[in-house]
Parts: C-alpha cells; structure tokens; sequence
C-alpha cells in the first residue's frame, strides 16, 4: 500500500489539516553500536480505541518527545501530523516521516527521535526489518529510540512480530489523538502500551519461555503475498484487493498464483481454509 511517487527521505515539518500532503523533517545526528534483546516487555498498559482528538491535556505541562512518523500512505502521515504535531499543545515534536523500510532507517538514524511511530506493513520488509536495522539504535543505554507500532492490523502474527523485533506497544489506527499522545509519552518512559483487545496476543505469546514453533509454511511467504493471502482468506474479490492495496489486477493474481505454489494448495477455498485454521483471518 505505498505511494506509486513516494519522495525519498523527509521533508520540513509543517502543520496542517487532514489530507494530503507531507509533513516532518531530519536533523542531523549520529547512530549508536549496540543490540537489541527481544523478549516480552514489560509494564504494559493499554490504550482506549474510540475516536476524537488530542487534548492539551494529554501531555504533561512542559514534556517533550520527539518523535518520527513511518507509514506508507502520505495522506494518513499528514492526518497523524495535524492531530499530535502542535507541539505546544501536545508536547510532540515531529521531526521526520517515512514511506517504506530504506527510508525510515535513514531518517531515524539522522534525527535519533525518542519515539518512532511504526507501521507494520512497509514496502521493503515491513516493520520487522526497520526494527532488526535500528536494533543499536534501540540497545542505546543513552539514548534509546523506542518504537511503537501504529498500524490498521490486528493480525497475531503481526502483534507478536513486531514486539519480538523490540517494538514497546502496538495500537490500532482507530485510536484517539489524545490517547496516542498519552501512549506517545508512556513509550518515551520505557512502559509498554497496548489497544486492549490486542495485549491478550502478547500474553498468549509469551505466557512461556519456550518460543512457538516456526510456520515453515507461512514462512516462505513475503509480506505482500501474506496481505494477499489475508484478504482473500476474508472473501475479497481481486479487484477490491488491487484497490486496498495499490497494485492493479494482475500483479494479485501473481501474488495469489504464488501463495498457492509456495503453499500446494489448489484453489482460494482451500487456502481459507489454510489461513483459518492458522487464525490468520
């Protein structure tokens, strides 16, 4: 779902109202060596899902997070700028945005923002990869960047992916500007958030010490071609996909060709069924 004339990097930060247009820009700054442990966080809260906007009150008097926005739809990046980026207001402080994996680790190895609001589902390995390439970033015991995943899925696999890479929470889009704000703030403090319905994946996930077992199968799937896999397990048809996703008609069917390859099922009934009984629906 990226933008077919994404530019590269970031640009000057820039309020405005929702819709299209680009917002956030770099400042200068070094990276630091180190690793990141992966593991279940810990403190977690959870954030509330209705909608409605921030409120001077979702920040504490004086606080200030700078923070970067990675998501592959420009018009969602804006919106996300308007509703927490007046920072007198808010306290946040967008410094920089980006559209897919290369992107986003240029940009936050420049700015070194406190918080990375992280979508899930990224041209060039999705959030995971981000999360693997700012590992030192993450390990930083003087600076840390902390992310927290922001993104419209609510998948397991995708919960459970990002917080093993090292995300500290994950929300849904349909969170409230002043709760994102708060969620923001919590992150910055080294506490885990989470949308309620979604925290329950990560004690499953963690409720042992023994890791789950890999899906080979799933595996040998990319990240587009899981999206794929998704939305046709929910009974869309090739067109709404091509239109969800941003790619035309033939490039599904591609896709769809080859999940059923990779996974030696014959025809979309047979991979529903596949992707219910993997709960991937």
């Amino acid at each position: 779902m990226s933008d077919a004339n994404e530019p590269t990097g970031a640009v000057e930060p820039d309020a405005g109202t929702t819709g299209a247009g680009t917002a956030g820009g770099p400042a200068a700054a070094t990276g630091a060596a180190g690793s990141a442990g992966a593991g279940a966080p810990s403190g977690a809260t959870t954030a509330n899902d209705p909608a409605g906007a921030p409120d001077p009150a979702g920040s504490a008097p004086g606080r200030h997070v700078r923070v970067v926005l990675v998501d592959d739809h420009r018009m969602f990046r804006t919106g996300v700028q308007a509703e927490i980026g007046q920072t007198e207001r808010t306290g946040v402080e967008v410094v920089g945005e980006a559209a897919d994996v290369d992107q986003a680790v240029t940009v936050i190895s420049a700015t070194r923002p406190e918080v990375v609001l992280l979508d899930v589902h990224l041209p060039g390995g999705g959030g995971v990869e981000v999360l693997r390439r700012c590992s030192p970033l993450m390990a930083d015991a003087e600076q840390p960047v902390r992310f927290l995943a922001l993104s419209v899925s609510d998948a397991a696999e995708d919960v459970i992916g990002v917080i093993r890479g090292g995300a500290r929470g994950y929300v849904t889009k349909t969170i409230t500007g002043t709760d994102l704000v708060d969620s923001i703030f919590r992150v910055q403090d080294g506490d885990a958030v989470f949308s309620p319905r979604l925290a329950g994946f990560v004690l499953d996930a963690f409720a042992s010490t023994d890791a789950p077992p890999v899906d080979e199968d799933l595996d040998r799937l990319t990240q587009r071609e899981r999206e794929v896999l998704r939305l046709i397990a929910r009974g869309y048809a090739y067109k709404e996909i091509a239109k969800q996703l941003f790619i035309s008609v033939k490039t599904v069917e591609s896709h769809v060709s080859a999940v059923l390859r990779k996974l030696q099922l014959s025809n979309r009934h047979e991979l529903t069924r596949w992707a219910t009984a993997r709960r991937l629906v």
